[in-house]
């Protein structure tokens, strides 16, 4: 079994999050994409105190699927510096996993 992992992705736009998810999912580079569409973010840009909404995106993938996968958000992002990270799972329900297996292929 391929080892999987998880990947955050925020967007500045709901519209984009569903574009790229669903994109991601039909090519099954990721077994699914869950979206939160709203959440607010506080960081630092240009020295400069910022607030955003964003849409929170949580895929879940194959590992050596991650760097098409950051390509396809890259190319596709509205952001000049995207937050995309990425954490293994190391563990779950087996139907789940098994699922994971099924729903997507290897790069």
């Amino acid at each position: 079994m391929s080892e999987f992992i998880e990947i955050h992705w925020t967007s500045g736009s709901l519209d984009e999050a569903r574009k790229v998810s669903r994109y991601l999912v039909q090519e099954r580079l990721v077994a699914c994409a869950q979206i939160i569409p709203w959440l607010e973010s506080v960081y630092m840009w240009n020295n400069q105190l910022e607030t955003a909404q964003e849409s929170k995106i949580v895929l879940k993938a194959p590992k050596e699927n991650y760097d098409l996968i950051r390509e396809v958000i890259e190319k596709n992002c509205s952001y000049q510096v995207p937050e995309i990270t990425y954490f293994v799972i190391d563990g779950g329900n087996r139907s789940y996993m098994n699922w994971m297996q099924e729903s997507t292929k290897t790069s």
